[in-house]
């Protein structure tokens, strides 16, 4: 797998992108082509969000996708890291790039991406792309992957609920955006339907146009300490790397921290906290990329809105904890919870 640093400069990227897909055989110069596609042995591409690889959350599941697809598809990958303070300029030209050396498909992980790719998608329209956490922008060769995170949000209120003993928990978001929100809408829902005099501690790290609170971990443990201050002994937090501050601060005080987007109990940056970390609320990203992946591979690429419910089991929440499978009382309230909102008893808010 090839993997492009933060501190490449685009036209590096750009040239060694060309560089690699022509020793593969799979060179394409011309704008709205696509040579992977014509391959059964396709090389994917995926531009990661805000904190890059080794966020311990969303961008880690993206890369599980890719190498899932390496793995089982035979397929080449291609990683393109974000630098820090870019715009939507940068963006574009780093998805051409990808496009340009053959990639397919290509996908912009998370959000920010979206803009980017309405451009990009134009010029190659042969190439499938994938743009997740977002469904503002569409074309007959975008595929949208989209989760239902305020679900499995609930169900982290849920348990947050059921294992406080303060009756006060806290949410840190990374930054104030409508996708976030949805995250704290659902655990809001869940915290209260679980114990209606619970109190929610909400605080958003920052907010936009600065990204910050999705990359820097000391901004998560210091709203968390703050949090802890105040009597929360449940967090939970959806801020990318960021979050892993709040987790080390939670950690540090004998208290309980919910993970995001990946099973963070496993996740090996995390192992010196992980007997903290209470569950995860799990979003599927790795299937969707890796499912996204294959629809290219066996020439019936994906597009349009595919979405991961609860369901469909795209969101959810781990049990990797000992300590949390010990919680026989949080387990039954939570798989009550479960049952509830996918047989439609339960409908979760997507705003607070």
């Amino acid at each position: 797998m090839r993997r492009i640093t933060r501190i490449t400069t685009v036209g590096i990227a750009s040239a060694a992108l060309a560089l690699s897909a022509t020793a593969c055989g799979k060179s394409s110069t011309d704008a709205g082509s696509s040579s992977a596609s014509d391959s059964k042995n396709i090389t994917a591409a995926i531009a990661y969000d805000i904190g890059g690889r080794g966020d311990q959350s969303f961008n880690d599941a993206a890369y599980a996708g890719l190498k899932k697809a390496e793995d089982e598809l035979g397929v080449k990958g291609t990683e393109a890291e974000p630098s820090e303070g870019e715009g939507d300029a940068d963006k574009v030209q780093r998805l051409t790039a990808l496009a340009r050396a053959g990639n397919n498909p290509v996908i912009g992980v998370g959000f920010a991406y979206a803009p980017a790719i309405a451009k990009v998608a134009k010029a190659y329209p042969k190439t499938t792309f994938g743009l997740i956490d977002d469904t503002s922008v569409t074309a007959p060769n975008i595929a949208n992957l989209v989760f239902n995170e305020e679900q499995g949000s609930y169900l982290a209120g849920v348990a947050a609920a059921k294992a406080s003993k303060t009756g006060t928990v806290g949410f840190i978001g990374g930054v104030e955006v409508p996708l976030i929100k949805k995250f704290q809408a659902g655990f809001e829902q869940g915290v209260k339907d679980t114990n209606p005099k619970a109190k929610v501690l909400v605080q958003y790290l920052t907010q936009p146009p600065n990204f910050d609170g999705f990359s820097k971990p000391d901004l998560g443990k210091a709203a968390a300490q703050g949090q802890l201050d105040k009597g929360a002994d449940v967090i939970y937090a959806a801020a990318g790397l960021a979050g892993s501050g709040s987790i080390e601060a939670a950690a540090a005080a004998d208290k309980w921290a919910i993970g995001v987007d990946s099973d963070q109990y496993n996740q090996a940056g995390l192992a010196s906290y992980k007997d903290h970390i209470l569950t995860s609320v799990t979003k599927d990203v790795s299937d969707s990329v890796f499912n996204l992946i294959k629809s290219v591979k066996d020439g019936k690429p994906q597009t349009g809105e595919v979405r991961y419910g609860l369901a469909q089991d795209g969101v959810g929440l781990s049990d990797s904890n000992p300590a949390y499978k010990k919680m026989t009382d949080v387990i039954a309230a939570v798989d009550e919870a479960k049952k509830n909102i996918v047989d439609g008893k339960i409908t979760v808010k997507t705003a607070p």
